[in-house]
Order: structure tokens, then sequence, then C-alpha cells
């Protein structure tokens, strides 16, 4: 099994929870343990939800665009972030 690092703007999937099966963008990290994820609709940018790592399932597609403008402390539109993780759905679809 592939593990791919942690990092903002890496694509996850949830595997327990509420939330379980949607896909999520990494927004930042806390710790070792933790992490805020963001996917725009019901997690907006502004209320990210704290999730455990091992209750992700991480994917190899990192969001460069978006990564760069949360590192980079610019604004990222709710927008934004539920299209890329559209596109990505639709890669991993097909």
């Amino acid at each position: 099994m592939v593990e791919y690092p942690v990092e903002i703007g890496r694509v996850a999937v949830s595997t327990a929870g509420r939330d379980k099966d949607r896909y999520f963008v990494i927004a930042d990290i806390i710790d070792d343990n933790y992490v805020y994820i963001v996917d725009g609709d019901l997690r907006t940018k502004d209320r990210p939800k704290k999730k455990k790592l091992r209750h992700l399932k991480l994917c190899p597609q990192v969001l460069e665009g978006i990564a760069g403008k949360l590192k980079g402390g610019a604004r990222v539109f709710d927008a934004e972030i539920r299209s890329a993780i559209r596109s990505c759905k639709n890669e991993s679809d097909a």
C-alpha cells in the first residue's frame, strides 16, 4: 500500500464519521495526528473541520494552486475548492 505524505493541498477521503466517503482538501496541519480539512460546501474555508489523520485516506492528487494560496495567505474561494475537488473526483472515477 502506497502512503502519501501529509501536506497542505492534498486531497483526502474521509473513512469515518458522518462525512464518510466525502472528498476534502487538507487546509492546515495541526500536529502528527490532526489536520484541518475543507470541501468548500459543508466545510468552508472559514469553518474547517478538525479531523484525525487515521480517519482519512490520502489521495495522490495535490491541488498545487490551492496549496500555494493557502500557504501564502492569499484568499481562497470556496467555489475554487469545490471545482478542484470535483475535477479530482472525475479523474479518480475514470
